[in-house]
């Protein structure tokens, strides 16, 4: 078994002893690969971890997949129960588990196997296993450091590469294409997501580039990553196609200003909120408060999308190692949206940024 799945197996054992449960449950998900390495499709079949204070961790399996988990890093290391199709796994999975008590249940895991669980152990407490692994995988080690930092500069590159092609006259779609294409050309395994938001559709955060053609005057929010050895990148800039819309000086400025006062309050020892408060007080202040109306970032790592959120109410204290994105945003219905994002990771002095694209205002043609 590797070192460091070893640790993580332990480090989970011990935390599910800590918060009182008596096993935590992971179904195939980033936080089985997380633990173990291993990283299968969830399939209809109960594949399902269990690990337990004081007692070794368990790995059940189709017997069809047997082979395959053994090849994982944990895999000639732990016990592996195997079952067949017409057995019940989840009778196998319940000789695991007390009778009574609580169990932690991965995020990830289907409802049917869920209900066929709470089936063969009515009495027992399930409740959700993030809150002992999120905080686990939270902090990165020094090699996922490494592996999001390339990726980090695999996306800078790409962008710096994007802003040297054409933009006035294609189509969103078009321009998305290369961006797919430049990521895998700049060190990435595959592009995950490519934002285009030309003009009007800037004011969308999560619109999907399509048929519409690009002019000059636009403003285009590009957000853009892809997965490296597992992890991801994630960055978003916004350019202008020759010159910029009215107003759009003022706001980039703005949104620019913000991201910056977010990446100074980062720190070990702060509060998640602390650094969404940063940007938005000074958005707000501004009087653009309404037009900024999603939390200032979000971890990443296995996942796009992870813990630590950063958004006002989330207390959760800011630790070495931890990595999330700083992304604030303006948005002006039926006109444009500027948003300015970063990967950023806590350090003992501070905060580090893993993307090094520049932030001033990139005029493309």
């Amino acid at each position: 078994m590797s070192d460091r799945h070893h640790g993580r197996l332990a480090a989970a054992a011990e935390g599910a002893g800590a918060a009182g449960f008596a096993a935590v449950m992971v179904a195939p998900s980033p936080d089985l690969a997380y633990l173990t390495g291993y990283d299968p499709p969830p399939f209809e079949r109960l594949t399902l971890l269990v690990v337990r204070p004081g007692s070794p961790a368990v790995l059940i399996v189709p017997e069809l997949e047997k082979a395959l988990a053994q090849e994982c890093p944990v895999g000639r290391e732990i016990e592996i129960l195997a079952w067949t199709d017409g057995d019940d796994p989840y009778e196998a999975a319940a000789a695991l588990l007390p009778g009574e008590g609580r169990i932690a249940v991965g995020d990830r895991m289907w409802a049917s196997h869920l209900l066929g669980l709470q089936w063969q152990r009515p009495k027992v407490g399930f409740l959700p296993a993030s809150s002992v692994i999120w905080r686990l995988r939270a902090v990165k080690d020094d090699e996922e450091l490494a592996i999001l930092a390339r990726a980090g500069r695999g996306a800078d590159e790409t962008f710096r590469e994007i802003c040297g092609l054409a933009f006035e006259g294609r189509r969103e779609d078009e321009v998305a294409a290369d961006l797919a294409r430049l990521l895998v050309e700049n060190g990435h395994d595959r592009s995950a997501f490519t934002i285009v938001a030309s003009g009007p559709n800037g004011a969308s955060p999560h619109h999907a580039p399509g048929s519409r053609t690009i002019r000059a005057g636009d403003a285009v929010v590009l957000d853009f990553g892809g997965e490296l050895g597992g992890y991801f990148s994630d960055t978003t800039r916004t350019v202008v196609v020759k010159e910029p819309p009215e107003g759009f000086a003022e706001i980039y400025d703005l949104v620019r200003e913000a991201q910056e006062a977010a990446f100074r309050a980062v720190k070990p020892g702060a509060a998640a909120q602390d650094v969404d408060r940063a940007a938005r007080d000074l958005i707000v202040d501004a009087g653009h408060g309404d037009e900024f109306f999603h939390r200032t970032g979000h971890g990443i790592g296995l996942e796009v999308h992870e813990p630590p959120y950063i958004v006002e109410g989330n207390a959760t204290t800011l630790e070495s190692g931890m990595t999330f994105s700083i992304e604030p945003g303006i948005y002006f219905d039926g006109r444009f949206g500027v948003r300015i994002e970063d990967i950023v990771a806590v350090v003992d002095e501070g905060a580090e940024r893993l993307n090094r694209s520049t932030r001033d205002p990139q005029i493309v043609s």
